[in-house]
């Protein structure tokens, strides 16, 4: 069973080879759904470039997605994913105003009081009516004139045989989508295996090899720091390697 991070398909394929037996489940759930709110047990073949379900709600728990305009989605509409149960929590100790913004009043019910939780995800279901998660809500961009979902380019990196982990940041400053990876792959040759991969308004403008990704105190991928000093990372690539992608 695996939760936190997204599990890259291409991870999960190098462990279903080896442990062809074992069962795979991935979990979903924010912290404030003390735990998980859905599951995924994998019962098919995924390629190394699709996206792993995070599937259908836990018992006692239950699920929604509503677009913009407060609707429930239709088709493979992407959406805002909702959460309802006694499993949720009550708030935030001690700060009224972000439990007043996330625990709010069912939008779909006008009838009587009904706390839910906004998770801030963007999902989707897919032709099997599993739910997909696509990126947090603050990952979506406007790039080029396109919305984007720079979770969909981290998805793409990772599919790239050499990768070993991959993180996507936007500099809003200088409208500039940065992809930073691990892995022995050339920056170069990332360029071009990204180009076969997502839409040119989706091409990274820069990206950036390091040796190690950073992690946040809850083992993480840590985007803050990365959106604060990938321009360090550059230049201290750089000194380090001379420049070298090897």
């Amino acid at each position: 069973m695996f939760s936190g991070e997204v599990m890259p398909v291409k991870q999960l394929n190098y462990w279903r080879s080896h442990y062809p037996n074992a069962l795979f489940s991935n979990l979903f759930g924010p912290t404030e759904t003390t735990d998980i709110c859905t599951f995924y047990t994998v019962n098919r073949t995924f390629s190394d470039n699709e996206t792993l379900p995070i599937g259908k709600p836990c018992d006692n728990c239950d699920v929604f997605v509503l677009n913009a305009d407060g609707k429930p989605v239709t088709g493979d509409e992407a959406g805002e994913l909702y959460v309802r149960g006694s499993f949720l929590s009550a708030g935030y100790f001690g700060n009224a105003e972000k439990t007043a913004a996330a625990f709010v009043q069912n939008p779909c019910n006008p009838h009587y009081p009904e706390p839910v939780y906004k998770t801030g995800d963007l999902v989707r279901y897919n032709q099997y009516g599993e739910l997909e998660y696509i990126s947090r809500i603050d990952f979506q961009i406007k790039h080029m004139g396109y919305r984007i979902e720079l979770g969909e380019i981290e998805n793409a990196a990772y599919s790239v045989e050499a990768v070993t982990s991959a993180a996507v940041i936007y500099d809003s400053a200088e409208d500039k989508i940065v992809l930073v990876y691990t892995g022995k792959i050339k920056e170069t040759e990332m360029y071009t295996q990204m180009t076969g991969k997502v839409p040119s308004y989706m091409q990274p403008n820069v990206i950036i090899k390091i040796r190690n990704m950073p992690y946040n105190q809850n083992g993480k991928t840590d985007r803050v720091y990365l959106k604060e000093h990938y321009r360090e990372l550059i230049k201290k690539f750089k000194e380090n390697y001379n420049g070298t992608t090897d």
